[in-house]
């Protein structure tokens, strides 16, 4: 695409943008409305509106539909994984299922996608780019390297394909049959991406950066924590990846011939210069800046660093000497694609996301200024449809948690994010991503919630008790200090009739399966992210002195917290916390191996 075409796309982008947000309530009422239309006749929507053969009022789908969890709806989803008909939930043929990080029951949560979901993802990848050169011009003169990456597929019982949202992009005629696009130029030849073994996918796919150094403009990946595996992998790799540039042959443990193929035309003649370069770079103690010394001319790394996401900041600033500013484009999930960032180059910590009322029918839960629930109601409990706000109708300042009505049959679906209104662009508002419900630990794309954690200790501390030890107390901490990150668990545990501290030995010895339990208790996400993905490490329990947590609540109090309302946080955010955790502990020990895991079908 020449550079007038390339300017008039943006400018249509930017146009489209401002028509939605224009008249957002409109668009969201007949979105809304085409939704009951299409699927009026489903099973779903019957058992709660029983008038046949009536067009479903906007009213009345307020009235009688409840809001719902994936509790709620996983025997429909289940029953058309089993085979019968997409009608029990959608007029439309269910395509495929879509396996989300989030979890139920200790395996993938999977949710009914249809094919006109791949328009509107695509409809929204195509805005990215015309934000981003409104601040960013030129970006068409160079190239991104950007690392995506497959997930093995599974299938459901009756043959529909059950896969990651991204997999399910990168497969598809929208990514692999795209017009040539010079803002979407990649370093990465499209067959590394779709090689379904990480480790060779990795190693092609910073091999090819490594040889268009001089063209990159921008670095990333979806998520912060795998751009950070990827500079990981290239501190333990780089003398393997320069040794294919000078001889100018793919390493012999890359296997995948399709990765073999279409690295033979990068790798087409030795280059002995270059490898000289990257080996002055790479050789050198600190790996601070190291970014902007291998690419450069990069501009930007764009990745999610929302969230969970937000650990991970300091370690890229550390690795670009905080010269490459951090780009959070867009706002999605597994269920539904959501809205953009206007404000690209916004410092992390105020990233908002506009969301577009075009990509699905949105309702908000109202929450108290601090979080939590202002009505009478938990995650176990029915929602008040009264209760709910329209997208046009949420507040400046307040608090609300997200739910979605989609065309593949999500309705008044709680996704489960809390979100701050912080602005609007027109009439429609501006998020900022507050946290998972529930979620008090996450390094990857799993997510632990404090029911699973306790579930796991209690499990995990039974191994004590032979030895008359007691579990007294316990927090956590996700430590991305190190690559991949891991879970730290903080115990601080009594010896039971003898509390002389040369008994340790008698307990110490067992904690060190007590980490393995809690691994193997912990849900499918967690053991996939720990066993095949390695995107997490082995998880570490450190016991500290006895009378730990009670200094630990003494510093809460002094801080403000009430002692009659005060509670252990299982989860630590304070750094003056961490370091009286830290500073207290006896001996530390780690999962001494990988938890079980299978890929399953659905």
């Amino acid at each position: 695409m020449d550079g007038k075409k390339l300017e008039y796309k943006g400018v249509e982008a930017l146009k489209e943008i401002e028509r939605l947000t224009m008249k957002a309530g409109e668009f969201q009422e007949k979105i809304l409305k085409e939704i009951l239309t299409q699927n009026k006749d489903t099973e779903y929507l019957k058992k709660y509106i029983k008038e046949e053969d009536k067009i479903i009022s906007i009213a009345e789908f307020k009235r009688c539909v409840p809001v719902t969890t994936y509790e709620g709806i996983f025997s429909y989803i289940q029953r058309i994984a089993n085979g019968e008909d997409s009608s029990l939930l959608t007029a439309h043929p269910i395509t495929e299922m879509l396996c989300s990080s989030g979890t139920s029951g200790g395996e993938p949560k999977i949710t009914p996608s249809i094919a006109e979901d791949l328009e509107r993802r695509t409809f929204l990848y195509n805005l990215i780019m015309p934000i981003i050169n409104q601040y960013v011009p030129n970006l068409d003169e160079g190239k991104a390297m950007f690392l995506y990456f497959v997930k093995a597929e599974m299938s459901t019982p009756c043959g529909l394909p059950a896969r990651t949202v991204l997999t399910s992009y990168y497969k598809s005629k929208h990514f692999k049959c795209r017009s040539h696009d010079r803002w979407n130029d990649f370093t990465s030849p499209d067959q590394t991406i779709l090689c379904a073994d990480t480790a060779q996918s990795m190693h092609c796919q910073i091999l090819s950066a490594l040889i268009q150094r001089h063209q990159v403009l921008r670095l990333g990946a979806v998520f912060a924590s795998a751009f950070l595996r990827a500079i990981s992998f290239l501190e333990r790799n780089w003398r393997t990846l320069v040794e294919d540039i000078r001889t100018g042959h793919l390493n012999n443990s890359i296997t995948d011939p399709n990765c073999r193929s279409c690295m033979s035309t990068l790798l087409s003649s030795p280059n002995p210069t270059l490898a000289n370069e990257l080996v002055e770079i790479c050789s050198q103690k600190s790996w601070k800046g190291i970014l902007c010394k291998i690419w450069p001319r990069a501009k930007y790394i764009e990745a999610v660093v929302t969230g969970s996401m937000a650990q991970y900041v300091p370690a890229l600033d550390y690795y670009s000497d905080g010269k490459l500013p951090l780009v959070c484009t867009m706002y999605a999930s597994s269920e539904c694609y959501f809205g953009v960032n206007l404000r690209p180059f916004c410092d992390p910590k105020d990233v908002a996301f506009t969301i577009l009322p075009n990509m699905g029918y949105f309702e908000f839960i109202p929450l108290g200024h601090n979080g939590t629930l202002l009505m009478d109601f938990d995650e176990e409990k029915q929602v008040p449809n009264e209760k709910l706000v329209d997208l046009v109708h949420v507040k400046l300042g307040c608090f609300y948690e997200l739910v979605i009505t989609t065309f593949a049959g999500l309705y008044r679906y709680r996704i489960g994010d809390v979100l701050q209104v912080v602005g609007f662009h027109n009439k429609a508002p501006q998020f900022r991503f507050i946290c998972r419900r529930n979620v008090v630990l996450s390094i990857d794309t799993e997510k632990t919630s404090e029911e699973d954690l306790h579930r796991a200790i209690t499990m995990a501390k039974k191994l004590l008790e032979p030895h008359h030890a007691l579990l007294v107390e316990y927090t956590s901490y996700p430590d991305t200090s190190s690559l991949p990150g891991h879970y730290v668990l903080y115990w601080e545990i009594q010896i039971l009739h003898n509390n002389n501290n040369n008994n340790n030995d008698k307990y110490f010895s067992v904690i060190e399966e007590c980490c393995n339990v809690v691994e193997e208790e912990l849900d499918y996400v967690y053991r996939r992210c720990r066993t095949n993905d390695r995107s997490v490490g082995p998880l570490e329990i450190c016991v500290v002195e006895g009378g730990t947590f009670d200094l630990l609540m003494d510093l809460f109090i002094a801080q403000g917290a009430s002692i009659n309302q005060y509670k252990t946080p299982r989860c630590i955010k304070s750094k003056k916390a961490l370091k009286l955790l830290n500073s207290r502990v006896l001996a530390s020990f780690f999962s001494p191996r990988d938890p079980k895991w299978a890929p399953k079908m659905c």
